[in-house]
């Protein structure tokens, strides 16, 4: 059935002619048409340009971030060498002082326990 007829036959214009052979009519469709499709285009070209903008910026902010985590990472990993240097190095200032003065340092270590001991009883 023709879309462009009605029931009784005679076309909504009241005329024997389709809207499609309006040449008036399809010129008016033609370029509401194109004015469409241009403007969709230009939200899609700045779309697109905001989200490749968006992109980067989230690229950038993994960067760094990831920059930061292997740097965190790194420091991370040489706080228990450092620790065990620093370990080494009281012991061996202990042992040294021990060594130096026996005596003291036992009766040191003596008033210690005594006052920790007096402290607990508390």
């Amino acid at each position: 059935m023709d879309r462009s007829t009605t029931i009784g036959g005679s076309s909504p214009l009241g005329s024997n002619t389709t809207p499609l052979s309006n040449p008036a009519g399809n010129a008016m469709v033609e370029g509401a048409a194109q004015t469409a499709h241009r403007t969709v285009d230009s939200i899609a070209e700045k779309a697109t340009t905001q989200v490749d903008r968006v992109s980067g910026t989230a690229h950038r902010a993994l960067n760094t971030a990831a920059e930061a985590a292997t740097s965190a990472a790194e420091w991370a990993s040489s706080v228990p060498e450092q620790a065990k240097q620093v370990q080494t190095k009281i012991t061996e200032a202990a042992c040294n002082s021990i060594r130096a003065r026996p005596i003291s340092s036992v009766a040191g270590a003596l008033v210690i326990g005594y006052l920790l001991g007096r402290l607990a009883r508390l």
